[in-house]
């Protein structure tokens, strides 16, 4: 009986072991085929990116495309500010450069500047004018340094023939600045743009059908609801903007094209030639319009839900009780603003029971109170998601708009310069935002807005219902963007995708050579009718006067 039990117990552990050995064998062999799947999949993907905020969106498809068992380069400028040499998630190519992407250039524009000149001269043509020229020369000098980069890699031989020999599936780029599109185009690769803003504009402005009727042009801030003589600025600003815009690139981005490609080739085709442009927004944030069949929208891949805040954060979150937080940060370019300014601002926030917290490098404020912390550097996704947060002073650029729509958070806005006012512009027509004008701005003015959006329940319930309409989608924004990039390597481009329209003239496009064919044949239709007519009543007349005599 005793040796019964012991054969059936060891047949019991000699089973499960057979079992155990058979289930090791299953998961080694599981991950020994997604890792070979993963080696067989992963592409060669060559990424040209733009420093600053750009940099921070381009980075988490960086990161996610990785993630997914690609191999990323990078080319960077050897002064570049926040693309850091060293990774874990990518390989760099760092170019030689003192222009690149200046941590000082954009700040020093903003503040030194245009807000200057709307101070001394406050609003009116002359001052809209002003502030046009200064951004067109600032702008000029900017491009300058990015073909000073994009120079330096089509004339590096032995870059160059490493580049063609690397086997890259396709080129990721901000077409913000021009030298992904030429880099790619030189290399013969597929092409995608991590895109919301071209070097000529705003890109469904520069891809897309565009009537103006509908579609206000981004410096005017109107709606898609314009009144005449709002069509009339509309139109006016279109087409300065576009000229402004053709004028840089005839300057900078065209002569080293002539010069690598032919004098013949417009420059323009480089960017319209890309297969798949990945959209920074959707029509939760921008207006309905027309598009294209190739534009993909991925507003918010950004964004994702709240991480725990470091300890001494939460306890000063946590200490504001009932009435919860406000933050404030002006982005990655401006950190520290005028005195006078600061200390208004300041002055505003002492008069509220919330707690404040905002990201200010500049001297504390004279008026700065009791409730406000000041930190060089805040976590402003993970903020935005905490319970305790009312309100985000921001100055409208796209990935804190996005962020504070994701997470529901109604906006103080204070635009400075480039699309923020018009980022904040669409919030404000839907009753999520409300706008102060810096340049204006005084205790009174900032706390009255402070306080609408704090009490005023609209702004709340505006901004949630965007939230809701943002994330109710089928899939995240960032699969869909790792989707598309993927399909592109898989059939090595999405050319089904793209329209005709980029080879066309201007005339064609319109087709104002068939209407000028047509009116041109009613023109002769009816020239020949009333020679016809003519003819004919000339014959009768004839007969009737001869008859007559």
């Amino acid at each position: 009986m005793v040796s019964q039990r012991l054969g059936i117990k060891g047949f019991c552990e000699g089973f499960t072991m057979v079992v155990w050995l058979y289930h090791l064998t299953v998961i080694s062999m599981a991950v020994l085929l997604f890792t070979l799947s993963n080696r067989v999949n992963g592409g060669k993907i060559l990424v040209y990116p733009l420093d600053g905020s750009h940099w921070v969106n381009m980075k988490v498809i960086v990161e996610e495309l990785h993630s997914k068992g690609h191999d990323i380069t990078v080319v960077r400028a050897s002064n570049s500010w926040y693309i850091k040499e060293n990774s874990n998630h990518y390989t760099s190519i760092t170019i030689p450069n003192t222009g690149g992407f200046d941590e000082n250039f954009f700040s020093e524009y903003i503040l030194g500047k245009e807000l200057k000149t709307q101070r001394e001269h406050g609003k009116g043509i002359w001052t809209t004018f002003t502030l046009h020229s200064l951004i067109r020369d600032s702008l000029f000098v900017f491009h300058n340094n990015m073909v000073e980069v994009i120079t330096r890699i089509l004339e590096d031989d032995e870059l160059m023939l490493f580049l063609q020999e690397a086997k890259f599936d396709l080129v990721l780029t901000d077409p913000s600045v021009g030298g992904g599109t030429i880099l790619a185009r030189r290399l013969g690769l597929p092409l995608v743009h991590n895109v919301r803003w071209t070097i000529q504009g705003e890109a469904h402005l520069f891809l897309a059908p565009s009537p103006l009727s509908y579609i206000p042009y981004t410096a005017t801030e109107f709606t898609d609801k314009m009144t005449f003589p709002q069509r009339v600025i509309n139109v006016f600003a279109y087409i300065v903007g576009v000229q402004t815009m053709a004028s840089m690139i005839v300057s900078t981005y065209k002569a080293v094209v002539q010069h690598h490609f032919g004098p013949d080739v417009d420059f323009r085709t480089f960017f319209l030639e890309a297969d798949i442009w990945l959209m920074r927004t959707d029509f939760v944030f921008d207006f309905p319009r027309p598009t294209m069949p190739n534009m993909v929208y991925i507003s918010g891949f950004q964004c994702k839900p709240p991480k725990p805040l470091p300890q001494d954060l939460e306890d000063f979150l946590q200490s504001s009780g009932e009435h919860g937080v406000v933050m404030m940060s002006l982005g990655t370019l401006v950190s520290k603003l005028p005195e006078d300014i600061a200390d208004e601002i300041a002055a505003a926030f002492a008069q509220l029971p919330q707690k404040v917290i905002w990201r200010y490098t500049g001297p504390p404020p004279s008026t700065l109170g009791n409730n406000t912390l000041l930190v060089d550097w805040l976590p402003q996704n993970d903020l935005l998601g905490h319970p305790k947060t009312r309100a985000f002073v921001a100055h409208g650029g796209t990935n804190g708009v996005q962020e504070a729509i994701y997470h529901g958070v109604p906006l103080v806005g204070l635009p400075l310069a480039f699309d923020q006012p018009d980022n904040l512009s669409k919030l404000k027509a839907r009753g999520a935002a409300t706008v102060v004008d810096i340049v204006t701005l005084d205790k009174g003015v900032f706390l009255e807005a402070l306080t609408n959006v704090l009490y005023k329940p609209s702004y709340r319930e505006n901004m949630q219902r965007l939230s809701r309409l943002h994330r109710d989608q089928p899939v995240k924004p960032l699969d869909t963007a790792v989707f598309w990039i993927e399909f592109v390597m898989r059939h090595k481009g999405a050319r089904h995708l793209r329209s005709e329209s980029y080879k066309m003239s201007w005339i064609v496009y319109h087709s104002v050579d068939v209407i000028a064919t047509l009116l041109a044949c009613v023109l002769i239709i009816a020239v020949f009718g009333l020679a016809v007519i003519r003819c004919v009543c000339r014959k009768v007349f004839c007969k009737q006067k001869a008859k007559r005599e």
